[in-house]
């Protein structure tokens, strides 16, 4: 009788360790699932919103005489604004230091926003520089971007 509560025991707690063991392996699978599902719909939603917010880039002639041309163009906010800052990667094949002015349009080619700026740069230099346009103007996701 007590080699058989032994053993009955003995079958218990491994019976026990197995349960917890089959337990831990399927939590530690399902949070793997979880993760990786979670880290797919962030990205898509990334790559969605990277898409919406794409305006049409158009460096004047002058301009790309010059050496200038552009990178990333990214849309920030200030302290007190949305969406006011333009900021633009710039690449400097030549030397340039002149007045650049920035205009915005809606998807309609309507002009809603205008800045001028003093721009310098080596030949070979490339960096990000922000236009910041006036507190109203709301940089649209979808039109067009002119570097005159």
């Amino acid at each position: 009788m007590r080699y058989t509560l032994i053993l009955l025991t003995a079958i218990f707690f491994i019976s026990c360790n197995w349960a917890k063991q089959k337990a831990k392996n399927t939590v530690n699978k399902t949070g793997e699932i979880v993760a990786k599902t979670g880290a797919e719909f962030a990205d898509g939603v990334a790559k969605g919103v990277e898409k919406t917010f794409k305006n049409e880039v158009i460096i004047s002639q002058e301009l790309k005489n010059s050496g200038l041309s552009s990178g990333k163009i990214i849309i920030n906010s200030s302290d007190s604004t949305v969406d006011n800052i333009l900021t633009a990667y710039l690449i400097f094949d030549k030397t340039i230091d002149k007045n650049i002015t920035v205009k915005v349009f809606n998807q309609d080619g309507q002009e809603y926003g205008r800045v001028r700026q003093a721009v310098k740069g080596e030949k070979g230099e490339a960096k990000y520089i922000d236009f910041v346009f006036d507190k109203r103007t709301n940089i649209d996701g979808k039109g067009k971007v002119t570097f005159e």
